[in-house]
């Protein structure tokens, strides 16, 4: 599969003559790939940017593209759809972050305060956890769960995780709210679970491009131990996490799993 990585933004500074330039960056994950163009800001439009697709493919256009800036994501959709390509919303584009970084470009996006969830959709219960690294993969990967979330790359043998590594994760309890939640979660696209110390401390969720929600707050020492537990052993698995959504603890359903590693 052909997957670039792609931007279209405003260039921080006008050209020589004091014209607003639109810039647009295409890489792949290793940058063998590089394609770059500009354009005056009244020519920056969804044509304009398919044409440039058009050029920097040539005969094979990519399978999918990947976006990381919500600014950028319509114009490069409108463009995608007319090429008949993917375009995907990830915050995993690092090659490209790190090429905006070398232009001294700016790729650290505003994020919005975190919001609370929708009321309808919060558990009954919550709590941290952790799994040997081993026993992620296994333990729901034949299981009939009807949202599960395992991308190859963040598997801990991929990551090269010893097997008895402790990941840590979060479980919710659903209750009957269960499936609406994991169903929320999956539009939501989470994409890491942080502990935020504070009077009171919360657990946030970061989902999306930007999106912030509030899992829970807590002013409980004995959660705030747990929580601070938890961050570390994200430390020594190299970020990797999990969020576990499920009716009860009889362990006999489960509703959602993601795996999760913030990559910011």
């Amino acid at each position: 599969m052909k997957i670039w990585q792609v931007d279209f933004y405003r260039r921080p500074l006008p050209d020589a003559s004091g014209q607003i330039l639109w810039e647009l960056l295409i890489c792949d994950a290793t940058r063998s790939f590089e394609y770059e163009a500009s354009c005056l800001q009244s020519a920056a439009n969804s044509s304009w940017v398919a044409a440039q697709l058009e050029l920097a493919g040539g005969e094979k256009l990519p399978d999918v593209i990947q976006v990381f800036r919500p600014q950028s994501l319509s114009l490069i959709e409108a463009a995608g759809r007319n090429l008949s390509i993917n375009v995907e919303p990830t915050r995993h584009t690092l090659a490209l972050k790190q090429w905006l970084q070398e232009k001294q470009y700016p790729s650290t996006l505003d994020k919005p305060p975190p919001a609370p969830l929708p009321e309808n959709l919060w558990g009954e219960q919550w709590r941290f956890a952790s799994l040997a690294a081993s026993d992620v993969e296994t333990i729901f990967s034949d299981r009939p769960i009807p949202i599960l979330h395992i991308p190859e790359h963040r598997k801990p043998i991929n990551l090269g995780l010893a097997s008895t590594v402790p990941v840590p994760g979060v479980v919710i309890y659903g209750g009957r709210q269960s499936m609406r939640l994991a169903r929320w979660l999956q539009q939501a696209r989470p994409v890491g679970l942080n502990y935020i110390s504070g009077a009171p401390d919360g657990l946030i969720l970061e989902a999306s491009l930007v999106d912030r929600w509030i899992v829970a707050t807590f002013e409980d020492p004995e959660v705030t131990t747990a929580a601070q537990a938890f961050e570390q052993r994200k430390k020594h698995c190299r970020g990797l996490h999990f969020l576990l959504v499920q009716p009860d603890d009889s362990g006999m359903t489960y509703s959602g799993f993601w795996l999760l590693r913030a990559e910011d």
